[in-house]
């Protein structure tokens, strides 16, 4: 079953390349769904081996070699962390192309190929056991990204496109140096030989250099505060898929770097940093938070939320103990499936009404109540409400953050009390009060239809089946991070 692994990166990417070569959209929009689920259906392999997973072991490995004159090779594997960050991505994939299709139409065909190809990076990051492997699908990422904010998005998409690419090339281009650095030191580039022999063989000034160049790009890619600031116009800015996208897989890109990478490559140098990064993701959840409160576009109080939550996240990675760190991994996916759902819900709305301001709504709970509902149930998971899966990821970090700092703890529990504020707030001026716009009056703004509902639906499945069985992930991430877990 080792093939399993490159089939994961080869299904997308043949499907990108057939799809940009085929004539007409009818075939390439079938087939561009068509190699998503297959990569889907695939993904779902991994959890072939539960008792590998349920050990913390790689539950599969591939290696061939690659360029093996400077020690290059293809070494893919999965853990229980890395397994449920590639179901994520193959999960929400679908999802974004199935909204592509029904509203799409511009060459449709290279927008769905840079669909597939960013799938096919993203998958790479979470599998890759060669650095220079992460390096390369890590800033490949960039590639699609730019062309679906330059291409399918907003008026500003441009200066959105181009601040996205030189924020990400800047934090990484120190990255580079330093994974030349520990190749020199260490002989290398597989990411478990480093892991395991850096720590011990590099000095106190080398781990700091290392690890703040590491820290930089994963910080920008979070993105954590202060890096944050090309977070919002990328969101504001982007087509619907690419929002869902960007905020439901690639910012986790940055976090599980963090977690991958600088921490047990840097474990010193980590923990003396620990400390600016507890702040920092604080700083991050309160700002995020408040700034939301004060969007008048739907999309921006979510892209500002994302800020917010990230630093959840990160606190959790900082605090480095594993009830923090294994409530991070969790909140990781459910991030991802939450804001996901919002930037879906929100494009669904804007293809309705071509606004996003809230002045320009109000009542819809008369006209489209099935919209509402769902807004609503995903309101409530982004939020945390128990039962649903924002909950345990984020009472499972504020735990492991009590152990550490109890300070730190109360100041991250404001951002929940924040979170149901902001969220709240944006589902009544949507949906409660009267109606004040002819467009959205009963029979004229339609509600979800059967190819819409099939897109949100099981996101929101997902929202019940983690909150009620958080386990059936928490079993498999808490014996990876204790293994990863200096």
């Amino acid at each position: 079953m080792d093939f399993l692994l490159p089939l994961l990166l080869l299904l997308p990417l043949a499907g990108a390349v057939v799809v940009a070569l085929l004539g007409s959209d009818g075939p390439r929009k079938a087939l561009a769904m068509l190699a998503s689920l297959a990569t889907f259906a695939a993904s779902l392999g991994l959890l072939q081996n539960g008792s590998a997973l349920t050990a913390g072991e790689a539950v599969l490995a591939f290696q061939r070699p690659w360029f093996p004159e400077v020690g290059l090779s293809l070494h893919l594997a999965a853990d229980g962390i890395s397994v449920w960050l590639v179901l994520l991505t193959t999960f929400i994939m679908p999802i974004a192309i199935g909204f592509s299709n029904r509203f799409v139409s511009d060459r449709i065909g290279q927008h769905l190929a840079l669909l597939l190809l960013m799938e096919t990076a993203m998958v790479g990051v979470f599998l890759a056991q060669d650095l220079v492997l992460f390096y390369t699908f890590f800033e490949f990422t960039l590639i699609p990204m730019y062309f679906l904010i330059g291409q399918w998005g907003s008026e500003n998409r441009v200066y959105a496109a181009l601040k996205f690419v030189m924020y990400t090339l800047l934090g990484s281009a120190l990255m580079l140096v330093a994974i030349v650095a520990i190749f020199v030191q260490t002989g290398t580039f597989s990411i478990p030989e480093i892991a395991a022999t850096l720590p011990a063989t590099a000095g106190s000034t080398f781990q700091v250099l290392g690890f703040l160049a590491f820290a930089l790009a994963f910080a920008v890619k979070i993105p954590l505060f202060p890096f944050h600031t090309w977070l919002p116009d990328a969101h504001v800015q982007a087509p619907t898929a690419g929002s869902i996208i960007l905020a439901g897989v690639l910012l986790k890109m940055g976090t599980y770097g963090l977690l991958r990478l600088a921490m047990p490559f840097f474990p010193e140098a980590f923990a003396s940093y620990a400390p600016l990064l507890i702040v920092l993701s604080l700083i991050g959840i309160v700002y995020g938070a408040l700034v939301a409160l004060k969007q008048q576009d739907v999309k921006s109080l979510v892209a500002y939320s994302s800020v917010s939550h990230m630093g959840f996240i990160v606190l959790g990675l900082a605090v480095a103990n594993t009830q923090a760190v294994s409530g991070a991994v969790l909140q990781m996916v459910n991030h991802g499936l939450s804001t996901g759902a919002l930037f879906l819900l929100v494009g669904l709305l804007y293809e309705r009404r071509h606004t996003r301001l809230f002045s320009e709504f109000g009542g819809l709970w008369k006209s489209v109540p099935v919209y509402c509902g769902l807004l609503l149930i995903t309101a409530l998971s982004s939020i945390g409400l128990p039962s649903l899966n924002g909950f345990v990821g984020e009472f499972t970090i504020l735990l492991g953050t009590w152990q550490v700092s109890p300070a730190a703890a109360a100041v991250a529990s404001t951002g929940v009390i924040l979170a149901a504020w902001y969220l709240l707030t944006a589902f009544r001026k949507l949906a409660q009060g009267e109606i004040r716009h002819q467009e959205n009056e009963v029979g004229v703004l339609p509600d979800l239809q059967r190819s819409e509902l099939m897109m949100i639906v099981p996101l929101v499945v997902m929202f019940f089946v983690i909150g009620l069985y958080p386990n059936l992930l928490l079993d498999h991430i808490v014996p990876a991070v204790e293994i990863l877990l200096p």
